[in-house]
């Protein structure tokens, strides 16, 4: 049987990554084979092309249209090398952002136009579409706060989208409610702004759900 593929995805300081691993640990105890993933990245490939995009690693002005293309192909490497292989095997796969997080950050966001970024987005990806996208979604000032509190808190710097002025984050979170609007049979939109638990709790019953079981 078919493995089942669940991404995450939000602004900023949603707590993507915490939710992940906790969704990680429970299906593990459920008795289900489960991997990880993360774009940009995922792959020697992917991870060089991350530093590409996220820590300026080239020291050089990035255009749109290269930086699209820049995480289609980090997405195209990850979905033959990982992703489709562990969903063929029948593991689950549980995706730290995907396709939507370039149409939101680089359509909404940039201004890029939406529609040929969802036509990039297919071509990159070909049939491997998620069965499950979280939508982890924050108000902008939340999400600015949190994220400059969890930099200060690990000592690190902002990368290139994390500098980005509050307009662009106001965008991307707008086209990330659009997407979920123009896709709800895969969205779940999830408020970030509770506690762990309770943000935990609607995920495993949207996952529970997808398994065809109570929660």
């Amino acid at each position: 049987m078919r493995g089942r593929f669940i991404t995450f995805e939000g602004p900023e300081g949603c707590g993507k990554s915490t939710q992940v691993r906790r969704l990680m640990a429970r299906l593990a105890a459920e008795g289900l084979q489960v991997i990880s993933a993360r774009e940009p990245g995922g792959t020697p490939t992917g991870e060089i092309i991350r530093d590409i995009l996220q820590n300026d690693l080239t020291k050089e002005a990035i255009c749109p249209e290269t930086e699209v293309l820049l995480f289609a192909a980090s997405r195209a490497q990850i979905v033959r090398h990982r992703i489709e292989p562990a969903l063929q095997a029948g593991t689950w796969v549980v995706c730290d952002r995907f396709m939507d997080s370039t149409t939101a950050y680089q359509g909404y966001g940039r201004g890029f136009d939406v529609e040929r970024m969802i036509e990039i987005n297919a071509f990159a990806v070909g049939k491997t579409v998620p069965d499950l996208t979280f939508l982890l979604d924050l108000d902008v000032d939340t999400s600015l706060t949190r994220m400059r509190a969890r930099n200060a808190g690990r000592n690190q710097v902002q990368d290139r989208f994390e500098r980005e002025e509050r307009g662009f984050h106001a965008r991307v979170r707008n086209g990330y409610l659009v997407m979920a609007q123009r896709w709800p049979e895969r969205f779940r939109v999830i408020p970030g702004d509770r506690a762990e638990d309770a943000v935990a709790a609607d995920i495993w019953r949207a996952v529970a759900a997808l398994r065809g079981q109570a929660a």
